[in-house]
């Protein structure tokens, strides 16, 4: 069984991909056209490349890029530029979630596949009392409403957390949310919490997207790690030192 996996060329993507793939795990990718693939990757039969925007992905052609797959894995984002934070498709996360749960639902897979979200410190679980300042719900609201990929990360978490729920029999889910994103070249200790210990405002952490990448690979490979966590929302830290 391979890993299908949406935003494998971004640079959190690239890291989920390469410890999959330390780990022997078969892994599927879908990237644009014109997107830039690894050199590594393109002689590697443990992957494979599936070369399409994902917005233009019907329904019946998602169902075959997953046929064999249990587990699924988005690391989608927005480009920090002009077009890619208020050009289109705004709904690029939420959109690409929706289209993969139909997916996986019309397959009807014998068990329930296993579906990995990276997400954001910047959005609450909603399911758990997160408490937020009055100052900081005023700043997230205008954040809201003048940054798109905010909501559109929220929107993503919450089809999972509210439309797909705890007790969906074909679909199990985690929504991983890392707080300031930084490069680091190896993999370091980090610690998870099921809700943020700090402000991702006035005082935010950092993760390196290696880490994202090998907890986000641990949670697909290794069971007892993913039922501790499942319909969950963990948020990653870089351990401190």
């Amino acid at each position: 069984m391979a890993t299908l996996i949406v935003g494998a060329t971004g640079a959190t993507g690239k890291q989920l991909v390469e410890q999959l793939l330390s780990m022997g795990q078969k892994v599927k990718v879908i990237v644009r056209p014109s997107g830039k693939i690894p050199d590594t990757w393109k002689n590697n039969d443990k992957i494979s490349i599936i070369k399409a925007n994902i917005s233009e992905i019907s329904v019946n052609e998602m169902m075959n890029y997953l046929i064999d797959c249990q587990s699924v894995a988005s690391c989608l984002g927005h480009n920090i530029t002009l077009k890619g934070i208020f050009g289109k498709p705004r709904k690029l996360v939420t959109d690409a979630v929706k289209l993969l749960c139909i997916a996986i639902q019309k397959n009807s897979p014998d068990k329930p596949v296993r579906f990995a979200l990276m997400n954001t410190t910047a959005n609450r679980n909603r399911d758990l009392n997160e408490p937020i300042s009055i100052g900081e719900k005023l700043v997230m609201g205008l954040i809201r409403f003048f940054v798109p990929p905010q909501s559109d990360n929220e929107k993503a978490a919450d089809f999972l957390r509210v439309n797909i729920g705890q007790n969906n029999k074909l679909i199990e889910w985690v929504a991983v949310r890392p707080d300031t994103l930084i490069d680091e070249g190896n993999v370091t200790e980090y610690e998870l919490y099921a809700s943020p210990i700090r402000s991702a405002l006035s005082d935010p952490g950092k993760t390196s997207r290696i880490n994202v990448g090998n907890f986000m690979s641990r949670l697909i490979v290794e069971t007892d790690l993913w039922n501790k966590w499942k319909g969950q929302m963990p948020v990653i830290y870089n351990k401190e030192t």
